[in-house]
């Protein structure tokens, strides 16, 4: 006979929530409820423990006992596996049906997005695909807390201690306007660029894997304009006001605008960078994600032989 615990999946949800949202006030807001009816929850499963599991400090948010860590990293699991009990019942045997909710960093979207929305997609349209795009410190924890299922990243800065697995890998190269004199060579050096202006792409982790390419010829370059926007710095590329330093090799020759750019290899060789798929290392990936990060493995990615 299996036992009733003294506890209800709805009570572990709400643990959970303050835990992820560090605050009675903002968790009460997630889970539609008030704050005191949360805070009795969080009473009535201290009761049903027999322990405090969280300790609430006036002006300094919810923080969890070492018991209360303990039942969180427990009821991560177990409060997944319910909701895809409920999940998989919605859908025909072998349907794959659900949410999942894929990070990406901004200037990898252009890049890995569309195959997995067009064509996954199509394959499987029971599955709801949520877009997060968002930089590595602001992946930080939502791989660990289960708010973002999978995510695409630059292998230079991994939040945390996923699982993951490289899709492919491409060099930085230099952009230059279409009518630079550079722009007729093969290949370009960074000490031919470093006394000009530089248009830097001001995104972790990209604006740090562009000044160490610098570091390790010993340079120092000259930053006129920097952005977060790698639209941005083709376009001003494309008009002539410096030169860029990228990773994505899109297909359209041409700037927002419409200005020529040219993408010019650097010489010496420059280390690839790759690209991941990162998911939990303690959240057991359902069928439709495993189905997903499939579906990555399976791309001719830019860059692949």
């Amino acid at each position: 006979m299996i036992a009733v615990p003294p506890f209800t999946l709805r009570q572990l949800v709400y643990l959970v929530t303050v835990a992820d949202a560090g605050t009675i006030a903002e968790a009460a807001q997630r889970v539609h409820i008030s704050a005191s009816a949360l805070s009795d929850a969080l009473a009535e499963l201290d009761r049903a423990f027999g322990m405090a599991l969280t300790v609430r400090r006036r002006a300094h948010g919810v923080t969890l006992t070492s018991a209360g860590t303990a039942v969180v990293e427990r009821a991560r699991p177990l409060l997944l596996a319910s909701g895809e009990l409920a999940t998989q019942l919605r859908g025909e045997p072998g349907e794959l049906v659900g949410p999942i909710t894929i990070g990406c960093y901004p200037t990898l979207a252009p890049t890995v997005l569309p195959p997995l929305l067009h064509d996954f997609g199509e394959a499987h349209p029971r599955v709801e695909l949520n877009i997060v795009e968002a930089t590595s410190d602001q992946l930080e924890g939502r791989i660990e807390s289960g708010e973002i299922d999978v995510a695409f990243v630059y292998d230079t800065l991994i939040p945390g201690h996923p699982r993951r697995e490289q899709l492919f890998a491409l060099p930085a190269h230099v952009l230059l306007a279409a009518d630079d004199p550079l722009a007729e060579r093969s290949s370009v050096t960074l000490e031919e660029v470093v006394d000009r202006d530089l248009i830097l792409l001001d995104a972790p982790p990209s604006s740090a894997h562009t000044l160490s390419l610098f570091d390790a010829r010993g340079l120092i370059p000259r930053i006129r304009h920097r952005t977060t926007s790698y639209e941005a710095v083709r376009t001003l590329v494309g008009r002539g006001l410096g030169y860029g330093i990228l990773v994505q090799r899109p297909a359209n020759p041409a700037s927002y605008e419409g200005y020529p750019v040219a993408m010019k290899e650097i010489s010496p060789a420059v280390p690839p960078v790759g690209i991941d798929v990162i998911w939990s290392a303690t959240l057991p990936p359902p069928p439709r994600l495993q189905a997903l990060i499939a579906f990555a493995r399976s791309i001719r990615w830019p860059g692949q032989p």
